[in-house]
């Protein structure tokens, strides 16, 4: 199964209010394993960032104004995620974002549901964890995610710490070392090591003691059933 982790910023809060998209950022997982391979892109929102804005992301209105439109990225940022399902936190912020510049871009484009599945990782956290709080540094404090990194809000960290907080809420995996620190040029590949395990697990066998007992206990089914139990016949091959 291919995944998109996907985490953008903005302008500001309100897309009703004509914010817009500064950045995007995806981090690839196939299998719900890091694939290595990523997409980043700084946007040119032609229009001022909040304050609020830049005190969170650290982004500045000069930085930007070099940087490509959405309707420059648009076809490359679509193939990247079609077909996959995108994890996102907080889903509705970032995709009614992307929606908005999308229909901007062109009815042709159409809308993110028309492309990919979306799982929102907000919602799957309150249903886990309800009545406490379930940002993004929460969930990092409360999985035992590494968070230093994260002086500011950027989209490239934030995707990763989100795809670990994912497979930690779903699997207990954390700790992933996803390999993108530094990397910020788009559609940059990144190397991974491979996870090994350090040993093989260990297995545990019955004793002969336990295999008496054992038996013992099925020949009580047994006696009780009035025939030969579900246990046996499993044993047996014989249960349809």
């Amino acid at each position: 199964m291919r995944q998109i982790v996907l985490d953008t910023e903005t302008t500001g809060l309100e897309v009703r209010q004509g914010h817009r998209l500064i950045e995007i950022a995806c981090v690839e997982m196939i299998g719900r394993r890091p694939s290595g391979r990523h997409y980043q892109t700084y946007l040119n929102p032609d229009r001022a960032i909040d304050e609020g804005a830049r005190q969170v992301t650290g982004i500045e209105d000069a930085f930007l104004l070099d940087k490509p439109h959405f309707i420059d990225v648009v076809d490359e940022f679509l193939a990247f995620i079609e077909g996959a399902e995108l994890i996102i936190h907080n889903a509705s912020f970032d995709v009614g974002f992307l929606d908005a510049e999308l229909a901007r871009a062109g009815e042709h484009y159409g809308r993110i549901a028309d492309r990919c599945s979306v799982l929102d990782t907000l919602m799957m956290a309150r249903e886990r964890y309800p009545g406490q709080r379930n940002s993004l540094d929460a969930l990092c404090k409360r999985l035992g995610v590494d968070n230093s990194a994260r002086d500011l809000h950027g989209g490239l960290i934030d995707a990763q710490l989100l795809a670990e907080v994912y497979l930690a809420m779903t699997s207990g995996q954390v700790g992933l070392d996803l390999g993108f620190e530094g990397a910020q040029e788009q559609g940059a590949s990144v190397a991974l090591t491979p996870m090994v395990l350090a040993r093989r697990p260990r297995v545990l066998r019955a004793s002969d003691e336990e295999l008496v007992t054992h038996e013992r206990r099925l020949d009580g089914l047994d006696k009780s059933s009035g025939g030969v139990s579900v246990w046996r016949r499993e044993e047996a091959g014989t249960v349809n």
